[in-house]
C-alpha cells in the first residue's frame, strides 16, 4: 500500500493536480507534468479544493498504473481534497491510502469513476454506465455511446497499452453538458500513424487522427470496413457544433479546438482538416508517451446537433454492417 507523504521526491515523473483544469485552461497543467524517470511517480495536489477535468484524473491513473506501486509517492492530502479523489476512485485505482473521512456519494446520473479497460467487456460495461449520464434520446445516447467505444477499442487495438486505457466522466447539471477523459501510456499517436502515413512531428500525427479516412491500419484513404478512421473526427464535429471544447495530447503534441464565437452571423461548417477550425496546436509540450483524449458535449436538443448525431449514426450503422460482411466472408477459390 503506498502511503502519502511530505513532497520531497525529485527522481521520477511529476505531476500536480491543482484547483481548476478544465480544457479551457488546462495548458498550465499540462506544461507542469515532469515525465522525466518513467520508472517513478511523484503526485501532489492543491491542499484546499480540487474540480478539474476527468481527463486530468484519467492521465494521472494511466501514469500510475505504468509504474509499480511501490514507485508512487503523493504527498499527504486534506480531507476537501482526499474526498474528491477518493469519489472519482483515483486513490484507489492507484492504491493510495486516505486517513480523510470519506462520504460515498451515489454515482448514478452524475459521474463514473475512473475505469481501467482492458477489454471488449470491460468497455462495454462502461459504455452501458456512460448512457444515463447522456439525458438524450435513446439514439442519440447509442451514437455517442458508439463512438467513445471506438476511440476505446482503438487503444486495445492499436495503441500496444499494456494497461488499456483509464477512462472517467461526469454530468454537469448546470451546463447540461458530459465532460469524458480517455488516456493511455501506450506508443502514441505518431508511431501508430506512421505504420501507414508518414507524420514529420506529433501535432502532425495528431492531424492526420483528425482527418476523417485516415487509420493507421491502412494507407489507403477511407480506412477499412474494420477501421473506418473517423472516431475523432466524429468527436470533434460534435464538440464544434455545440461551442464544446475538445483536447488531444500525445507524445509532444498538443491540440485543442476551441471555441466558435457565439454569432448569429457564423455559418456552421465541418472541417477535414482540423487546422481550419479554430485551434490551439503546439509541438512542444512535455513528452506524453501515450494518448490523452478529452472532450465536453452540451447535451442540448438543437437540430443541428440532432441532425448531425442522425447523420453519424447512419455511418456508424454501415461499418458496422461491412464489418460483419468483412468477418463472415467466405473466401472464394477459383
Amino acid at each position: 500500500m503506498t502511503n502519502y507523504r511530505d513532497s520531497r521526491y525529485n527522481n521520477g515523473m511529476r505531476i500536480h493536480i491543482p484547483n481548476s483544469a478544465f480544457l479551457g485552461n488546462i495548458d498550465p497543467f499540462l506544461r507542469g507534468f515532469d515525465p522525466s524517470s518513467p520508472e517513478k511517480l511523484e503526485i501532489t495536489a492543491n491542499q484546499k479544493w480540487i474540480a478539474v477535468h476527468p481527463v486530468v484524473l484519467s492521465m494521472i491513473a494511466a501514469l500510475g498504473l505504468s509504474v509499480k506501486r511501490e514507485s508512487i509517492i503523493c504527498e499527504k492530502l486534506e480531507a476537501r481534497s482526499a474526498h474528491y479523489l477518493q469519489r472519482m476512485g483515483l486513490t484507489k485505482i492507484l492504491g493510495v491510502h486516505s486517513e480523510a473521512p470519506i462520504v460515498e456519494h451515489e454515482a448514478a446520473g452524475r459521474f463514473i469513476p475512473i475505469t481501467q479497460i482492458k477489454s471488449s467487456d470491460e468497455l462495454s460495461d462502461f459504455i452501458a454506465d456512460m448512457i444515463p449520464l447522456l439525458h438524450l434520446e435513446e439514439k442519440q445516447s447509442e451514437t455517442i455511446g458508439y463512438i467513445v467505444s471506438e476511440l476505446v477499442r482503438n487503444v486495445l487495438e492499436h495503441a500496444d497499452s499494456e494497461n488499456g486505457a483509464c477512462l472517467c466522466a461526469q454530468y454537469y447539471k448546470k451546463s447540461n453538458s458530459i465532460r469524458i477523459g480517455i488516456a493511455d501510456a501506450g506508443i502514441g499517436i505518431k508511431k501508430a500513424i506512421n505504420q501507414s502515413h508518414a507524420a514529420a512531428d506529433d501535432l502532425r500525427a495528431i492531424g492526420l487522427a483528425l482527418t476523417p479516412g485516415i487509420t493507421g491500419t491502412t494507407s489507403n484513404e477511407g480506412g477499412t470496413a474494420q477501421n473506418a478512421g473517423a472516431g475523432l473526427f466524429f468527436i470533434k464535429s460534435i464538440a464544434s457544433i455545440n461551442r464544446d471544447y475538445l483536447l488531444i495530447y500525445s507524445g509532444s503534441g498538443f491540440y485543442k479546438l476551441l471555441r466558435k464565437p457565439l454569432s448569429a452571423k457564423t455559418k456552421f461548417r465541418l472541417h477535414a482538416d482540423p487546422f481550419k477550425d479554430r485551434n490551439s496546436g503546439d509541438n512542444t509540450f512535455p513528452r506524453w508517451a501515450g494518448t490523452v483524449v478529452g472532450v465536453d458535449i452540451t447535451l442540448d436538443q438543437t437540430s443541428e446537433f440532432s441532425a448531425l448525431l442522425d447523420a453519424i449514426r447512419l455511418t456508424y450503422s454501415k461499418t458496422v454492417k461491412d464489418r460483419k460482411r468483412a468477418k463472415y466472408k467466405k473466401p472464394r477459390f477459383l
